[in-house]
């Protein structure tokens, strides 16, 4: 593919092949009290049991694989505040690479462990997209690392629609599939399967209320920027691309937007009744179904948990108590 051409279904067949060996076909889980809590039928697609704990594996290491020896040569680099860091980290462990990645000081304890132990060298930056830019421009300029960014580029944008092709594949005549929204590599990447597999199913994002640039992207048709990055869920801080947001634009439907109480009361709800490890941006689709239920109800919805890497000493819900 060319750097701004959409993928393909045949793109993305590609990719999930490429990808196989490295990555696990994860299940699809449903819940009697969740289905009956929501007033609809939820099929869980649970990339929290993926390798590095989310389903940002997918997209890097189809990025990673798709590279030439010579772009390679001097390894790859990356920012995240975790879940992309350790899937370029592996991805590039897996193909012999060195790899760089800059994360915010602020990053999850546990994140920075797993990218540490994948071999990555990490450099720390502020809690800030400029920061993030600027850090990331110097480390690529002492190493001459090739960039792999986390969402904006479409070898990502066809490793992670593979997700969403697997939850088709299980699950037949799924009335609507939702997934969370931060840069939109994983939404852009489902609306696309989606649109291509099951043109029927509606796509619906969902998005923190105090970082919902994607939701006002939508409604302005233009891309809108966060003015802050406060949200528990810190896998969806990040600004959409110009990549992600014009197949957002032209596939998804809405946008839901939910309060960080209601991210919380759903990620504990998830803990509870179905006995699975999720981290708080996974909690964001099922809190824009329980804000919304009439969207829902009756129907057949699909849902992408994109990952389960958290701080167990620092669980929302315990420190509320």
């Amino acid at each position: 593919m060319t750097p701004t051409e959409i993928p393909s279904l045949q793109d993305i067949t590609a990719a999930h092949e490429r990808i196989a060996p490295y990555i696990h076909r994860t299940p699809v889980l449903t819940s009697g009290s969740i289905n009956n809590l929501a007033g609809c039928s939820i099929y869980f697609k649970c990339e929290n049991l993926q390798k590095i704990g989310a389903f940002k594996i997918r997209g890097a290491t189809n990025a990673v694989l798709s590279l030439s020896p010579e772009d390679t040569s001097n390894g790859v680099a990356t920012h995240s505040s975790g879940n992309h860091a350790q899937a370029v980290a592996l991805a590039a462990r897996n193909k012999g690479l060195s790899s760089f990645v800059v994360m915010p000081e602020n990053s999850a304890k546990v994140k920075v462990e797993a990218v540490k132990g994948y071999g990555a060298e990490i450099t720390f930056c502020k809690n800030d997209i400029d920061s993030r830019q600027e850090t990331l421009d110097k480390v690529i300029s002492r190493t001459g690392a090739k960039f792999i960014h986390p969402y904006n580029d479409v070898e990502v944008i066809a490793g992670q629609a593979t997700a969403a092709m697997e939850l088709l594949e299980d699950v037949a005549e799924l009335d609507i599939i939702l997934a969370p929204i931060g840069g939109g590599g994983l939404l852009s990447g489902t609306s696309l399967s989606t649109h291509y597999i099951s043109p029927s199913t509606t796509i619906i994002g969902s998005e923190p209320k105090e970082v919902d640039d994607a939701f006002r992207s939508l409604a302005a048709g233009s891309i809108q920027n966060n003015e802050t990055t406060d949200t528990i869920a810190d896998g969806l801080k990040t600004n959409l691309g110009d990549i992600t947001f014009g197949i957002i634009r032209n596939h998804v439907s809405q946008i839901i937007t939910v309060s960080e109480d209601e991210i919380v009361d759903a990620m504990r709800k998830i803990w509870e009744r179905m006995k699975i490890i999720i981290e708080p941006s996974s909690a964001v689709p099922f809190a824009a179904i329980l804000r919304e239920p009439h969207t829902f109800k009756g129907k057949r919805v699909g849902l992408i948990v994109t990952g389960g890497n958290i701080e167990l000493d620092k669980l929302p819900f315990s420190l509320n108590l």
